[in-house]
């Protein structure tokens, strides 16, 4: 299934991470904005460019340590078309380089809306006689607060094309409780949606005993985070939170199973911006950014 490839490269780099790619113009090192500007004038088509280009600066520093990328939609969609032109344009990237692709869009809705978002990002669309990929990613982010209906024909796709989703479970903000933590008779309303992320994926267990239902999981909340371990043995783990967000790599370990698998983390800011935080000139970003990527990966092994 699609996380054992994801599984695998983890195993191969031995590198549970994953690098969030939310780039805005502020992060953007002025060298790109520049020349993107001068290309394009200071419109949606050279603000989209700066963020493909910083894209494949960091992707090109990352792609033989870091296994997977996680670009936002949000971070490229106010950017309109254009940006989302450099959304597509960055999952392709990626993909050629090897990397594992989660698209961060948390979509959802019900019946034929919801089969329309599952064609777009991990499906294809018919065109006359032909079927062709809009994104092309390899993982969905999807809000699974709408049941089962609205889940499941993204499941349908990920049985179909090899692909995976990660439903938001316990998720890193600090309001996740307002919802997320109310009871429903002797459950949680997260621990129930994690037993629908176990119950949905049960026929889609792959080689390392995950299936293609994952869940997302804060590791702002390292308690929940152990405890959906052990209640969920076979969903995988995106673990938003990690650095900027104050989740530490202490408080993740409950997340991994006996054999140190079972989560991938995420970083964004602190890679993206790691040349800020240095404080060393931009056109080093790419650079800085691969350091930070492998201290985080030091410091997150330390604690498995």
């Amino acid at each position: 299934m699609s996380f054992d490839r994801l599984i695998s490269g983890i195993k191969r780099m031995n590198n549970p991470t994953v690098a969030g790619l939310d780039p805005k113009l502020d992060f953007i090192p002025e060298h790109i904005k520049a020349k993107s500007f001068a290309a394009f004038g200071q419109t949606l088509e050279g603000a989209a460019d700066a963020l493909l280009q910083f894209n494949k600066g960091l992707i090109d520093a990352l792609y033989d340590i870091v296994p997977a990328v996680k670009p936002q939609s949000a971070y490229y969609e106010m950017y309109g078309w254009q940006g989302v032109k450099a959304l597509s344009e960055t999952i392709a990237y990626a993909k050629a380089k090897g990397m594992f692709v989660i698209t961060d869009a948390k979509r959802n809705d019900i019946g034929t809306t919801a089969e329309a978002y599952a064609a777009a990002y991990l499906d294809s669309t018919a065109i006359g006689n032909e079927n062709i990929a809009a994104f092309g990613a390899d993982a969905l982010t999807v809000n699974g607060y709408l049941g089962t209906d609205g889940l499941r024909p993204f499941v349908d796709v990920c049985k179909k094309n090899d692909k995976g989703i990660f439903v938001l479970v316990k998720t890193s903000n600090k309001s996740s409780g307002e919802l997320q933590d109310k009871t429903l008779g002797f459950q949680t309303v997260y621990e129930f949606m994690g037993e629908m992320c176990e119950g949905l994926g049960s026929d889609t267990i792959g080689e390392y005993g995950y299936s293609a239902v994952g869940a997302v999981v804060g590791a702002t909340y390292p308690e929940q985070l152990t405890e959906l371990r052990q209640k969920l043995p076979h969903t995988f783990f995106l673990v938003p939170g990690y650095g900027a967000q104050g989740g530490g790599a202490a408080g993740l370990k409950g997340s991994f199973d006996k054999n140190g698998l079972g989560a991938i983390v995420n970083s964004s800011r602190a890679i993206m911006c790691a040349y800020k935080t240095e404080n060393i000139d931009g056109e080093a970003f790419a650079e800085a950014a691969r350091r930070e990527a492998l201290r985080m990966k030091e410091d997150i092994n330390s604690h498995i």
